[in-house]
């Protein structure tokens, strides 16, 4: 049902707006003092935030208003509390780091920021027309560009900025194109028009497949696909390690929703045109990310790189969803991938979260080798450690196999069984990498004997759960992907 003005349906963005502009007031005209709540005036509104979506998920909070810009529904909802979880989770983290380099010394602009960011991302989720999409992600890009460039004396961090912000202009370019062309294909901007109009043969087909083509070429940056992945390892590698986890988080959320929105929902009636694209980004994506990363002796480039070979994966799922007249075969094949999406951000959280908790004063833990005797050390954070790693490379009964599993089952049950065997082949290759941080941590003798903490009681709260969870979710699966798979069924239309 779509209304003209139901700002009901706009909860959620309209508290976090109104919350981050009382944040960034009270921070701007705040004494020292009263900067210091900063930290948990944001975790607040998160908390807020969080809540609110919560109680719009249900069949009366559910439609379309601004004239079909915005779009309430499960999916929508259910991204909505993840995303506003996982910028939580990083602030947690990413305090003591932040603090400790003087990123919140004039200031909360990390935290406000970071709600912006996270603002962008909840437009983006809720997008109902290609306007809306550009939107959300010029909200959301630019308020990473400047939490990437906030160390602004830290020469690797400026450094990955620029690249950040010129690549990620680039790849904008690309997408605003893409949608200029689907807008002249079919003369709508709304996405249910756009596939209706598809459906009734009354686009103009030379220009709808060159959109298509700027589109998934956008969608593939902001997915860190191969082969616009350039910008993924230098960010990654020179950002500060709380806004590294930031842009890994939270972000691929969006990015997903909008893929799903604009190929799946806005797109389908062409999916014999971008099936293909999808295909090759998914095999260049598995080949690049996986054997690159062999090669890297820094954690976070090599996380960078593993990010690149687990985001063909996805690529896999959204590739494997079209089938003709079988809706239930590719509702499973698209919640396959968004459960693959949600696993991915929960290891990714854990993995960078040790990386920010090991980093102490006067040192960046950045390199595989400062992880030697991590056990010894700390057997929490090794622990952690073990089981992200396992789950990252596939290893039962953690979740990051199951979320393998089911992407697999959905490629064999398309049809496409070599490139099901071409994945298992490319993760075993990237079993070696996981496997030898894992031996660094347990294996290798400490070149230093100082005694490495957790941080505070809500960290290692936060970080016990978040290990718990990786293994847990292995362990029981089933609910979190019926989950997924409903979501999808119930806000999609293919």
């Amino acid at each position: 049902m779509q209304n003209l003005f139901d700002f009901a349906l706009a909860t959620p963005e309209i508290v976090l707006l109104v919350l981050t502009g009382a944040v960034l007031l009270i921070d701007a005209f705040g004494n020292e003092p009263t900067r210091r709540m900063t930290f948990m005036l944001t975790m607040g509104t998160l908390l807020v935030t969080i809540l609110v979506s919560w109680g719009q998920w249900g069949e009366a909070t559910q439609g379309r208003t601004f004239s079909g810009l915005y779009v309430a529904d499960p999916l929508g909802h259910f991204l909505k509390i993840l995303s506003a979880i996982a910028v939580g989770v990083t602030l947690i983290y990413g305090r003591a780091y932040a603090e400790k380099r003087d990123m919140v010394a004039r200031g909360g602009e990390m935290y406000s920021l970071a709600l912006l960011t996270l603002l962008g991302v909840f437009v983006m989720i809720s997008a109902g027309s290609m306007l809306t999409v550009y939107l959300g992600v010029e909200l959301m890009s630019f308020a990473l560009y400047g939490l990437v460039a906030l160390r602004r004396d830290h020469l690797a961090s400026t450094e990955a900025a620029m690249k950040y912000y010129v690549l990620g202009c680039l790849a904008s370019g690309i997408l605003l194109y893409g949608m200029s062309m689907i807008y002249g294909a079919t003369g709508q901007l709304g996405l249910v028009e756009i596939a209706q109009v598809i459906r009734d043969g009354g686009a103009d087909r030379m220009p709808l497949v060159f959109g298509v083509v700027f589109i998934v070429s956008g969608l593939a940056f902001k997915m860190t696909a191969a082969p616009f992945h350039m910008w993924t390892p230098d960010v990654y590698q020179g950002a500060p390690t709380t806004v590294t986890l930031l842009v890994g988080s939270a972000p691929k959320f969006a990015a997903f929703v909008i893929t799903l929105r604009l190929l799946i929902e806005a797109l389908h009636g062409i999916a014999v045109d971008w099936q293909p694209m999808l295909l090759i980004l998914a095999v260049l994506s598995l080949a690049v990310g996986n054997i690159v990363a062999i090669a890297q002796t820094n954690f976070k480039r090599m996380l960078a790189y593993s990010t690149i070979g687990q985001m063909g994966f996805v690529f896999l799922g959204l590739m494997s969803g079209v089938y003709e007249g079988q809706a239930g075969a590719s509702a499973a094949a698209y919640g396959s991938s968004l459960f693959y999406v949600v696993i991915y951000v929960l290891t990714t959280l854990s993995t960078f979260g040790l990386i920010l908790l090991l980093s102490r004063q006067g040192f960046e833990c950045e390199e595989i080798t400062d992880l030697k005797g991590l056990n010894r050390r700390n057997p929490l954070l090794a622990g952690v450690l073990l089981l992200s790693m396992f789950s990252l490379a596939g290893i039962p009964p953690l979740s990051g196999f199951y979320a393998k599993l089911v992407v697999l089952q959905a490629v064999v049950g398309a049809g496409h069984i070599w490139l099901a065997v071409f994945a298992v082949m490319c993760s075993l290759i990237g079993a070696f990498y996981y496997l030898r941080v894992v031996k660094t941590a347990y294996f290798d003798e400490p070149e230093d004997a100082v005694t490495l903490g957790a941080g505070t009681l809500a960290t290692r709260g936060v970080m016990s759960l978040n290990g718990l969870l990786v293994i847990g979710l292995g362990i029981l699966p089933g609910g979190l992907m019926s989950l997924c798979v409903d979501v999808i069924r119930q806000s999609l239309t293919f």
